[in-house]
């Protein structure tokens, strides 16, 4: 018997478990007696809805390649606009993206996920079409940044909730492996985007990964499933007010906000970063694929370890480290092997953290509840999504273009946003090395 399952009983007999407190129950062992009830943790449903959420992940991966898009039109069409006016497109895409996620959560706890994921991906499609004949700012603002803001978030709310459905012992692990199909994407569109806008053109270049993308979430909208049936879904359209009243909640969605804050700041900046220390605009391209490229190992082992040490121990000190590494390692990065390195290392960590939002959410949540809670707070985010982008292209404006005032703003809100993961945990369980 465990440590987690040997505190439901008191010294007479086992006969006479001892009542747990809702707190106590959230930082439970996953493996206790009972949680794994109705959980398939694996077979062929399962697993083929992580498959489909690789495939719609992939598809957001041009979300962290989108400094590949900010380089090019700085160069290109959009030569006449200043990096803070540009990161506005990214940005806007990453809000909707978050925002989408209160009412999109409600559909999918009230009907499951094909009737959001089938239409997302037709907007996708259509959207990602019509951004290869934009030329003017504002088309770029609505098309690129609204329609497919929200095609990605139609796509990746439904995916993850649905995991959760299928997954309680294995989940932040089967969530990494989902999450990781965007780190792969990031990798790859940065990549080609690269190759086939010197080939072919901006318009052709995007209407490939269109019609990549069509493929990819046709196999998504049929392969992903929720286990809970639509008719047996209870959930109200409208939260109840206990969702924002639960403490751990709170300070998580908190947290979160700020982290969210600070950590796109280098995927959006570091290609313009590089070419300011001196590095071609070519070499940039692959500096956001190699950021990409460490989030895969993030996204997939820290997860397969948070299932054992549990989800906040994971998520705490990656925040905390995304801090520092910004602080210590960015602030005097000037060669290519310098901001590879911190590339690699700060995508790694950054994954671990977008990996564990989800497993976070559900350790502290009523299954019931998965859908509108990863709704709220991803919402929430959404303007410390919004705000990042522009507030550091601000402070390279005021610093005449210096980046040092934009990388102390990454650190310190990443670790601010530590701070309140950690006071979350607390609430859960005030003992620092409990396993939540």
């Amino acid at each position: 018997m465990d440590s987690a399952t040997a505190t439901t009983w008191v010294n007479s007999s086992p006969a006479t478990p001892e009542t747990k407190s809702p707190l106590e129950s959230r930082s439970a062992s996953p493996t206790a007696p009972g949680e794994d009830e109705g959980y398939p943790d694996g077979g062929l449903k399962a697993w083929l809805t992580v498959f489909g959420a690789v495939l719609a992940l992939f598809c957001c991966g041009q979300l962290t390649a989108f400094g590949a898009f900010e380089t090019w039109y700085a160069a290109n069409q959009l030569h006449n606009l200043p990096a803070s006016s540009i990161s506005w497109i990214g940005s806007l895409q990453l809000w909707v993206l978050y925002a989408s996620g209160g009412i999109l959560g409600r559909i999918f706890d009230a009907y499951g996920p094909r009737v959001i994921l089938i239409p997302g991906s037709m907007l996708l499609v259509v959207s990602t079409m019509l951004m290869s004949v934009c030329t003017k700012y504002y088309q770029f603002l609505l098309v690129q940044g609204l329609l497919t803001g929200l095609s990605y978030g139609m796509l990746f709310y439904p995916s993850f909730a649905s995991i959760s459905t299928h997954f309680r012992k294995y989940r932040a692990t089967a969530v990494g492996v989902a999450i990781a199909g965007s780190g792969v994407g990031g990798v790859v569109f940065p990549i080609m985007y690269r190759q086939l806008f010197a080939s072919i053109g901006f318009g052709w270049a995007v209407r490939i990964s269109g019609f990549l993308c069509l493929a990819l979430c046709a196999v998504t909208c049929i392969t992903v499933t929720s286990r809970i049936p639509p008719g047996q879904r209870t959930s109200k359209m409208i939260p109840d007010a206990v969702v924002v009243r639960d403490a751990p909640f709170i300070l998580l969605v908190g947290g979160c906000l700020l982290v969210n804050f600070g950590l796109f700041i280098p995927f959006v900046y570091l290609a313009d970063y590089s070419i300011y220390r001196g590095i071609s605009s070519g070499t940039s391209f692959y500096i956001i694929s190699a950021m990409n490229a460490g989030s895969i190992f993030g996204r997939i082992a820290p997860p397969f370890l948070a299932d054992t040490v549990g989800r906040f121990n994971i998520a705490i000190p990656s925040t905390f480290l995304l801090g520092v590494l910004a602080l210590s390692f960015w602030m005097f990065a000037k060669s290519l092997i310098a901001i590879i390195v911190f590339a690699v290392v700060y995508g790694c960590f950054s994954g671990a953290f977008l990996a564990m939002q989800i497993p976070c959410i559900a350790q502290i949540s009523k299954i019931e509840e998965v859908g509108t809670r990863i709704g709220i707070l991803y919402s929430v985010a959404s303007f410390g999504v919004l705000a990042g982008g522009p507030a550091a292209g601000a402070l390279l404006k005021a610093d005449h273009g210096l980046y040092t005032g934009m990388i102390i703003l990454c650190g310190v809100v990443n670790i601010l946003g530590s701070m309140l993961l950690l006071w979350a945990k607390c609430k859960v369980n005030p003992q620092i090395l409990t396993r939540v």
